[in-house]
């Protein structure tokens, strides 16, 4: 079993948004079975949380699901518990990449979308608007493409 974690800062908007898109789009390759998809935030505030609503609903208008979701914090020990940490932008990047210990798989999310440039960020929306969140959708959906893309490789690799 291949494991994913999605990190932003407070797991109530991108990284959420990010681990119910991408879980769906594993399952729609047939690869839920081989990878399990969660999120947390580099930050606590938010701990036992639901997503934000505007996130939800940009979510729910799309038809997807993210109205399990409890925020969490990332915890240093969990790097031992997963293969890939994808991080929404340069600062929580950095933050993953201070607490990683050598070999951890750290990277930007939006790194996934060949579409992106180079070093491209999921911007934070939480200061915005709806459209905002919208927005963020799309770029979550792009980059998720990717991500499968990249695991079924590295799965059919682990295989042969």
């Amino acid at each position: 079993m291949t494991r994913v974690c999605l990190v932003c800062m407070g797991n109530i908007c991108r990284s959420p948004m990010a681990e119910v898109v991408l879980r769906q789009a594993l399952e729609d390759h047939g690869l839920a079975g081989s990878v399990t998809v969660d999120s947390a935030g580099t930050g606590g505030w938010h701990a036992g949380m639901p997503m934000d609503e505007r996130a939800l609903s940009a979510l729910t208008s799309h038809g997807y699901d993210g109205s399990r979701h409890r925020a969490r914090r990332f915890e240093p020990g969990w790097f031992a518990e997963r293969d890939l940490v994808l991080a929404m932008d340069a600062d929580n990047l950095g933050a993953l990449r201070r607490l990683a210990p050598a070999g951890a798989d750290v990277r930007l999310f939006r790194s996934f979308d060949p579409a992106a440039p180079e070093g491209a960020e999921v911007p934070d929306p939480y200061y915005g608007g709806a459209d905002g969140f919208l927005e963020v959708l799309a770029m979550v959906e792009a980059a998720s493409e990717g991500v499968v893309k990249h695991l079924r490789e590295r799965l059919a690799a682990s295989d042969g």
